[in-house]
C-alpha cells in the first residue's frame, strides 16, 4: 500500500513539474512575476488536483447522476451558476485569492512563533512507527479535519450571522454534484482560515494538505449530487452517501439555523465520514429524497415577500452582503 502511495506521489510530483515547466513558468516570465516562481510552483500543484477532480467529476459522478438520478433537471441555470463557482475553487482562483491576502497574515504570525521556539503539535507523531506512515498519517489527519469540518459545519448553522452567508449553499433547490462550491465567498474564506490555522498547529505537511483537500472536495461532490444512492446499511455507515447529505439539505431540515428553531439544521453535518453524526446524536438516516431548498424561498414573510437569493455569482455575493448586514 505505501508503495501505490509512493507511486501515486511521484507521478503526481512528475505531473507538477511538467505543467510548471510548460505553462505557469513562461506566463509568470512572460507577465514579470520571476520573483515569484517558488509560488508559482505550489500553485501548480493545485491547479493540477483541479484539473484531476474535474476529470474525476465529469468522467465518473456526472454519468453515475445520468444513471440515476434523483429529479430531472428543472434550472439549468442555477446548475451553470454552480458550474462558475466550481471553475473559481479548482482551478486555482480562489486560492489566488487567499495568497494575496490572508496567506502572507499567517505566514507571518506563524514565522514569529517559530522564532520564539513554538512548532506546534506533530499529530502523526503519537505512535511512532505506525502514524508516521504516509497512509496511516493521511487517514489520521483525514479524520482530524472532518471532525474539525463537523464543528465548524454545526457552527454555520448554529449562529445567526454565520448562517446568513452559509443559506447561499442552502438555497440550491437543484442539488448537484456542483453544488458543494455554491457557498458565499466570506464563507469559504472564514473556513479556509480555520483550517489552515489548524494544519500549521497539527503539523500536516503541504502535499498532505492537498491530498486531504482534494480528498475532501471530491467527496462533497458526490454526496451533493443529483442521485439516488445510500450505499446500503454498512456503507453508509463508513462513508456519507448522497442521500444522507440531502437530508442535510431537505427544505423542513436546513430552512432556520438552530439559534431560531431547534429541530431545523440539526442533522447530517458530516463532511467525510457520518461518525461524528452518530457519536454527537445528529445522525438521521432517513430514507427519503426530499425536495432541498429554504423555507422562506417559497414562504412569504410578514410583508408577502418570498427572500431572493440571487440568480448570478454576482448577484448572489451581493445579497449575502447584504443578508449579513441586516438588510435583507
Amino acid at each position: 500500500m505505501n508503495d501505490l502511495a509512493t507511486w501515486l506521489a511521484d507521478g503526481f510530483d512528475a505531473a507538477q513539474q511538467w505543467l510548471f515547466e510548460a505553462v505557469v513558468q513562461p506566463m509568470l516570465f512572460t507577465l514579470g512575476l520571476a520573483n515569484v516562481l517558488e509560488d508559482g510552483f505550489a500553485a501548480t500543484g493545485w491547479l493540477l488536483v483541479g484539473l484531476l477532480q474535474l476529470a474525476v467529476m465529469i468522467a465518473i459522478i456526472a454519468p453515475l447522476e445520468r444513471w440515476r438520478p434523483v429529479e430531472p433537471l428543472r434550472d439549468r441555470r442555477a446548475v451553470r451558476t454552480d458550474v462558475v463557482y466550481t471553475l473559481i475553487h479548482r482551478l486555482g482562483l480562489f486560492r489566488l485569492a487567499l495568497f494575496f491576502s490572508i496567506d502572507p497574515l499567517w505566514n507571518a504570525l506563524f514565522g514569529a512563533l517559530r522564532v520564539q521556539g513554538w512548532h506546534g503539535l506533530q499529530l502523526d507523531a503519537l505512535w511512532p512507527g505506525v502514524t508516521d506512515r504516509p497512509l496511516a498519517s493521511l487517514l489520521l489527519y483525514l479524520l482530524a479535519f472532518d471532525l474539525l469540518d463537523y464543528w465548524i459545519h454545526r457552527g454555520q448553522h448554529r449562529f445567526e450571522w454565520w448562517w446568513r452567508l452559509h443559506a447561499l449553499h442552502h438555497s440550491q433547490r437543484q442539488m448537484t454534484l456542483w453544488s458543494d462550491s455554491r457557498n458565499h465567498l466570506l464563507d469559504d474564506l472564514l473556513r479556509d482560515a480555520i483550517l489552515v490555522l489548524a494544519a500549521q498547529c497539527i503539523g500536516v505537511a503541504p502535499g498532505q494538505f492537498v491530498a486531504i483537500v482534494a480528498i475532501t472536495q471530491l467527496s462533497e461532490n458526490l454526496h451533493h449530487a443529483n442521485l439516488r444512492a445510500s450505499f446500503g446499511t454498512l456503507g453508509g455507515w463508513l462513508w456519507i452517501s448522497p442521500r444522507f447529505h440531502r437530508r442535510h439539505h431537505a427544505i423542513e431540515v436546513a430552512a432556520e439555523p438552530q439559534a431560531r428553531r431547534r429541530a431545523v439544521g440539526a442533522s447530517n453535518f458530516g463532511v467525510l465520514v457520518p461518525w461524528w453524526d452518530m457519536i454527537f446524536g445528529t445522525a438521521d438516516f432517513s430514507p427519503r429524497y426530499d425536495p432541498t431548498g429554504i423555507r422562506d424561498q417559497d414562504e412569504p414573510d410578514a410583508s408577502g415577500r418570498l427572500r431572493d437569493y440571487g440568480r448570478g455569482f454576482w448577484q448572489q455575493q451581493w445579497r449575502g452582503l447584504l443578508r449579513l448586514a441586516g438588510r435583507a
